[in-house]
C-alpha cells in the first residue's frame, strides 16, 4: 500500500481496534479467556476486570465484554497461572486499564514470579533478562492475534442506543426463524 504522497506504507498484519460497541456475554467471555464463571463474577464486582460495553443491571439483564476486556481477562488467567498474586495482578492490570487496545499490542509483560514488568521493546525484555528478573514473559501482540482468530468463531452483540443486535452465527434464533415460517 502506498501513501497519497506515493510512499510505502505498511498495512496492519490484521484488525487491532475491535468495534467497541460489539460485546460479547458472559459464557462466551470465560470460555475465550478460559476462566470459570465464578472468576469472572469476582473479578466484575470487584473492579479487577469490569465490562466496558455493558455492566449488569439487576436480574435478567447481561454483561457484554468488548475484545479488550476479553484480552485483559486473559492476561489476568495467564499471571494466575504462573503463579502472581491477585494483588500484583491488580496493580498491573491498573496501570493496563486505562490504554486502548492499540498500546496494549506494543506490550511484552515479563514476570519473576512476584512482579509484573512492561517492556515496551525487545532492549528491555533482554535487558530485565540480563538482570535475572524475567522469569516469564507475555507477548501481548501475539496473544491479540490468538484472541481475534478465536473470537470469531463466537456470535457477538452491537449495543446502539440500548438496544442489542446479535453478530454472527446464532443457531437457536435460526432454528425458531425456520421454525415458524
Amino acid at each position: 500500500m502506498t501513501s497519497a504522497h506515493g510512499e510505502a506504507v505498511q498495512e496492519a498484519l490484521f484488525d487491532l481496534g475491535p468495534d467497541e460497541s460489539v460485546g460479547y456475554r458472559v459464557p462466551i467471555a470465560c470460555q475465550v479467556a478460559g476462566i470459570t464463571y465464578r472468576q469472572l463474577d469476582y473479578w466484575a464486582r470487584t473492579d479487577l476486570v469490569k465490562p466496558s460495553i455493558r455492566n449488569a443491571r439487576g436480574s435478567g439483564s447481561q454483561r457484554l465484554y468488548s475484545f479488550r476486556d476479553i484480552l485483559v481477562l486473559k492476561i489476568v488467567k495467564r499471571l494466575l497461572d504462573t503463579g502472581i498474586s491477585l494483588q500484583n495482578i491488580r496493580l498491573a492490570v491498573g496501570k493496563l486499564r486505562d490504554r486502548g487496545v492499540d498500546d496494549i499490542a506494543e506490550i511484552t509483560l515479563v514476570s519473576d514470579g512476584t512482579t509484573v514488568y512492561e517492556c515496551r521493546s525487545a532492549d528491555e525484555v533482554i535487558d530485565l533478562l540480563g538482570g535475572g528478573q524475567g522469569v516469564f514473559g507475555i507477548a501481548v501482540p501475539g496473544l491479540m492475534k490468538e484472541l481475534s482468530g478465536e473470537i470469531a468463531n463466537f456470535p457477538a452483540e452491537r449495543v446502539a442506543g440500548g438496544g442489542a443486535e446479535v453478530i454472527g452465527v446464532d443457531e437457536l434464533a435460526a432454528r425458531r426463524r425456520r421454525k415458524s415460517s
